[in-house]
């Protein structure tokens, strides 16, 4: 048995931000020494909807080769990030349906004692970050999932971008793409994310 922590990174983006996101904290994930899988959630808005949106199709274009995650992924996992855009203050109904589908997991109770976390983003300021993290973890209390949050534990990152719950951004439409202060929150956040489910996997093989 390996004794990297795996971290499965799974996510629903529509137009890109949270994609950026997502490959992020996947990087970040390796660099602190996880095994790492990248898995979109698979799409459910009809094909003429994304097409009558021209980022959303060049998206989807481009990232049609990304694996689409499967229950594997979050069996096989220590730690598990989860990236969403907000939909009106709670998480993209793609992503919720990929949840609805872990059922058999859980009532096996595959689903428990794992790291989890999470990361979205927003069009606008204010557009309801925190209530989609927290809608997110309700799923994570259900599982009997460990949440580990980045809290204020790095002062030089989260006094900056101000997020306690997970990572945010603001893509004002598309307009401003994820960058320094959102890459060294997610920086965080999976290193984080890897070190405690790092002594967790440690205390379990003990």
């Amino acid at each position: 048995m390996s004794d990297a922590v795996k971290v499965a990174v799974i996510y629903y983006s529509a137009t890109g931000s949270v994609h950026t996101m997502a490959e992020r904290a996947a990087a970040a994930a390796e660099k602190a020494g996880a095994e790492v899988r990248l898995r979109r959630v698979a799409e459910l808005a009809p094909a003429e909807a994304i097409a009558s949106n021209q980022a959303w199709a060049a998206h989807a274009a481009a990232t049609a080769g990304v694996e689409v995650a499967t229950g594997d992924d979050i069996d096989w996992a220590d730690v598990v990030l989860f990236g969403t855009p907000t939909r009106y203050g709670n998480i993209a109904a793609q992503l919720k349906q990929y949840l609805d589908t872990l059922g058999p997991l859980w009532a096996q109770g595959k689903l428990a004692d794992k790291v989890y976390a999470g990361f979205t983003s927003t069009g606008t300021k204010r557009g309801g970050q925190e209530t989609t993290l927290l809608a997110l973890y309700n799923s994570v209390y259900h599982f009997g999932g460990i949440i580990v949050p980045p809290g204020y534990t790095d002062p030089a990152v989260k006094f900056n971008d101000g997020n306690p719950y997970g990572v945010s951004h603001v893509s004002f439409n598309g307009a401003n793409p994820p960058a320094d202060e959102e890459f060294a929150a997610l920086d965080h956040l999976a290193t984080r994310a890897v070190t405690i489910g790092a002594r967790l996997k440690a205390g379990a093989q003990a």
